[in-house]
């Protein structure tokens, strides 16, 4: 179905009509001008991210299901590295006229299943059109008590430096994704060089060679942000000095954590976590997986650091790694690597605003 054929609100309706809330705090949602919201004794946290095709998300390999997704997982977990509980999205979508009612409702159909697992209200938004492909932005709002706020500015000299999951699945899993489209793009460029039309119809059922790796694309098209890493912390009774989650990569974070703290740090190659498949991949491609897990980006894990004296607590959690500790601001920010030699920690990661994009 066309777009045009429903309108904005008629497109608005179909896509939120059945849409039930779940949050004491939400006291309106979709259907008027405003969404209200009510928190008598909660600080509000207010996260927003912007998505834009051809920088953020590619459409040759992420279908609109996971796109949605991903595109709300992606906001809350900015809510949770600041340990606090997500509750309301807002979602703005500017759409050109390829794009027809049905995609709207697969891009919907992840972004709710995304929110189902974290009883979170859609709560409102905004739909207009666009001459340059999908653009989305989404805001997620949530609560915490002021107390249990978890700032970046709170590391302090001999905190702890602690990760959850594993790093650069997610950077591999784009590089897998690469290399088949661009296996496509060149098959096909050769069929229409040729003028084998034979060559071209077979294209159709192209298949790409993700065998063994399907983890690596779980990592990339359907991140996970890590709600359940925050239980788990406060049932261990762990209040972390200094949090972020892992978007631009290891290394981008914990220097905005070093910045903000005026502090320094030291981690150990050998303790950064990194799954089976993420090695056997980067070897593949001839990356060195350190430099993949430090500054690949989008893994969506925690990054935090919590004092000393909660060595024994953290090391019975599983799925969280001990890398390192945090120094005095003069003492630099250094990279020990497995044969004992210290590297200056750089920011290698993800920069939004490069000029060559992702």
């Amino acid at each position: 179905m066309e777009i045009s054929e429903l309108g904005e609100f008629g497109l608005i309706e179909r896509l939120t009509k059945d849409i039930q809330i779940k949050n004491e705090s939400t006291k309106y949602g979709v259907g008027d001008d405003c969404t209200v919201l009510h928190y008598p004794d909660k600080e509000v946290l207010v996260t927003s991210d912007m998505l834009m095709e051809g920088v953020h998300f590619d459409l040759t390999y992420i279908d609109l299901q996971h796109l949605g997704y991903k595109s709300a997982m992606v906001n809350i977990s900015d809510i949770f590295a600041m340990n606090g509980t997500p509750r309301q999205m807002i979602v703005n979508i500017a759409l050109s006229k390829r794009f027809k009612v049905e995609d709207m409702e697969a891009f919907y159909s992840g972004l709710r299943m995304a929110c189902d697992k974290w009883n979170i209200d859609i709560v409102g938004g905004d739909t207009t059109s666009s001459y340059t492909g999908l653009a989305i932005s989404i805001t997620c709002i949530g609560e915490a008590a002021k107390e249990d706020i978890v700032y970046r500015n709170g590391a302090k000299d001999t905190d702890l430096v602690c990760v959850t999951g594993d790093l650069g699945a997610a950077y591999m899993g784009l590089q897998l994704l690469e290399r088949e489209k661009s296996v496509y793009y060149q098959q096909v460029e050769e069929a229409q060089k040729k003028n084998d039309q034979h060559a071209l119809e077979q294209l159709r059922n192209f298949q790409p060679d993700f065998a063994g790796k399907e983890y690596l694309l779980q990592r990339q098209l359907e991140p996970e942000a890590r709600g359940d890493m925050i239980q788990k912390l406060r049932e261990a009774n762990i209040h972390p000095t200094a949090m972020m989650d892992i978007s631009d990569g290891l290394s981008s974070e914990l220097l905005h954590i070093c910045k903000q703290s005026h502090c320094g740090c030291r981690i150990y190659e050998k303790n950064i976590p990194i799954d089976y498949q993420t090695a056997v991949m980067a070897e593949e491609f001839n990356l060195n997986v350190t430099t993949c897990a430090l500054n690949g980006g989008e893994d969506y894990e925690l990054l935090f650091t919590v004092p000393i004296g909660d060595h024994a607590k953290i090391e019975n959690i599983e799925g969280v790694r001990l890398i390192g500790h945090i120094t005095k601001e003069e003492l630099g920010k250094q990279l020990i690597s497995r044969d004992g030699n210290e590297f200056e920690l750089l920011a290698q990661g993800w920069n939004p605003m490069a000029k060559s994009g992702k």
